[in-house]
């Protein structure tokens, strides 16, 4: 359904050179990471169920940085302004969001987690034809203690440079925190558009076209050091190393059967990509990455001696939020069920204190999440 045939053979756009001579080598090197891997200890993550009867459209997936094991997710149209928290072990729902202070979502396709500690909804889709003159993003602050919250989001107001777009994919870098919009192929085909360094509350933000996209897009994410795009469609992927705020195209990415593929993210180690489709109690499929298509900071694991290979995975995690992760994840899954370091009772945002203007207010509803949610 538009773009190229993404898996055999990878096709090679004008100007983009041929991928599969790196391809080759990159297959041996990924037979020594999985073999470094094994001896490691090192397990993959399993198919994810979501087994909670009021996610039946499944339209964006992102990995929480404050509570490892968990994935954050959200309906298409029609739903509300809901996010879910699942947890990838048991596909069970662990806090539902709500956020207020914002419109009537119109077609929320995709979500994103920020390396301020901060989630992006994409309330960006326009399913007749790039016809809104204006599309939002949503920000709010991710809890510290998993529970049914009721939130206090930001809107920020989104037009595209040229014209009216719709799109499905949103994704925020890790590293600088801008936003990245990616349309669905329409008549010349889809594009990745960079957003304002900062997005303000006070206008609207303009969105400009930096590279073009051959791929009908549903979903993309950055991997967690930065340096990988993936963007995805029903049938196909692609994959980009990002340097220097641009993509350059790495080739296809195998992309499981679904029904209906409509999101895409990185496992927190930056090595699996996991897939989900919509419809009700769908899953979310894993595909592990070799080569050229991991990211630099698990590709330096796997080159470094043996008995040394946590230096990519420290500098995978970052600074900030992703040393907080680092530790969460050596300390166990914290949070899940809402038992994580902020204690008992705590309401306070993971965020830290100097991330920006933006504030959240929390209401427990008199019930913990795990006896309100499926």
């Amino acid at each position: 359904m538009g773009g190229c045939a993404p898996c055999v053979p990878p096709c090679v756009a004008p100007g983009v050179p041929d991928v599969r001579s790196r391809t080759r080598r990159g297959g041996r090197r990924g037979a020594r990471a999985a073999d470094r891997g094994r001896r490691s200890g090192r397990r993959r993550p399993g198919r994810l169920h979501l087994t909670d009867p009021r996610i039946t459209e499944s339209s964006g997936l992102a990995a929480s940085r404050a509570h490892p094991g968990v994935y954050w997710t959200h309906n298409d149209s029609d739903d509300g302004p809901y996010v879910y928290a699942v947890d990838a072990a048991t596909g069970r729902t662990v806090a539902t969001i709500t956020l207020r202070g914002i419109g009537t979502p119109r077609d929320v396709e995709a979500i994103s987690v920020g390396p301020d500690g901060r989630i992006y909804v994409g309330d960006i889709g326009d399913n007749l034809g790039g016809s809104w003159d204006h599309v939002w993003i949503y920000r709010f602050p991710e809890p510290a203690r998993l529970r049914d919250a009721t939130v206090t989001a930001e809107q920020f107001t989104v037009r595209y440079a040229d014209g009216p777009r719709d799109a499905e994919a949103l994704m925020v870098h890790p590293r600088t925190g801008r936003v990245y919009l990616v349309s669905k192929k329409q008549g010349g085909g889809a594009a990745l558009y960079e957003g304002p360094a900062r997005l303000s509350a006070a206008g609207v933000n303009t969105f400009r076209k930096v590279a073009p996209i051959d791929l009908w897009v549903t979903d993309g994410a950055f991997s967690p050091d930065g340096t990988r795009l993936v963007l995805r469609g029903y049938f196909g992927a692609r994959m980009y190393r990002w340097r220097d705020g641009r993509p350059q195209d790495l080739g296809g990415v195998s992309v499981p059967l679904q029904r209906q593929g409509e999101s895409v993210s990185f496992t927190p180690d930056g090595r699996t990509l996991m897939y989900g489709s919509e419809g009700r109690h769908s899953q979310v499929e894993p595909v592990a990455l070799s080569g050229e298509q991991l990211p630099d900071a698990a590709r330096r694991d796997d080159d470094a001696p043996q008995g040394d290979a946590s230096g990519g995975a420290r500098r995978m995690a970052g600074r900030g939020p992703g040393r907080r992760y680092g530790a969460q994840l050596r300390q166990g899954r914290a949070g899940v069920g809402g038992r994580d370091r902020a204690g008992a009772g705590d309401p306070e945002p993971a965020a830290a204190a100097p991330v920006g203007p933006s504030t959240a207010t929390y209401a427990d509803g008199g019930s913990s999440s795990i006896s309100r949610s499926s």
